[in-house]
């Protein structure tokens, strides 16, 4: 193996998804920071939710909500569905895996939260029985995904796609995303002093 081919190659493939992406996601993207400010200057919360990498994301992003991006302000009312083993495995263990989110999405979620399914296929199975709950029980029905959209194309509005096949390169978008979100977030409901925007 040329690891040093391996390196460029890497880097390059990430390069050309970060422009790809820009082009493909901006509406989508535009249209969930508007969703998400008027939820939480309504007092409703964002739910996060996903499996393995996007269950890592869930969390890490709740908690840049929760508790701060880059400067002190207000915390913003964000959740985690992955975080809770006593509930997961409950759930796991009494309804089975499919409803890991959709049970918590049915307890802790109100009308007007924003529900965020996070999966690189679209096509996580307990991903969308959650969105389908959310739909269900008054809540906004997003999601990140990769690839073709998969099943949460018909779930999810806006639904951000990220223009790839390859689950990391989807993951390394999904958290620049994530990221955007946070700080276009704190700019829309001017928590932060020294805006250039």
């Amino acid at each position: 193996m040329d690891i040093n081919a391996f390196f460029d190659d890497e880097f390059d493939d990430h390069f050309a998804l970060i422009n790809s992406t820009r082009d493909a996601t901006r509406d989508s993207f535009i249209r969930l920071v508007d969703i998400c400010a008027d939820a939480l200057n309504a007092g409703n919360k964002l739910l996060f939710f996903g499996n393995g990498g996007s269950a890592a994301d869930a969390q890490h992003l709740a908690t840049e909500f929760a508790v701060r991006y880059v400067h002190d302000r207000r915390a913003l009312a964000a959740i985690a569905l992955t975080t809770d083993c006593s509930a997961l495995t409950a759930i796991g263990n009494d309804f089975g895996f499919d409803h890991l989110f959709a049970r918590q999405i049915e307890a802790l979620g109100k009308p007007g939260d924003v529900a965020i399914g996070i999966s690189t296929s679209g096509n996580s199975k307990n991903v969308n029985l959650a969105l389908q709950k959310a739909r269900e029980t008054g809540l906004i029905a997003t999601g990140w995904s990769g690839r073709t959209g998969g099943e949460m194309t018909q779930l999810c509005d806006p639904l951000i796609i990220v223009p790839s096949n390859t689950t990391a390169r989807i993951q390394e978008m999904h958290i620049l995303l994530g990221h955007m979100l946070v700080g276009a977030l704190e700019h829309k409901l001017g928590l932060t002093t020294n805006s250039p925007y």
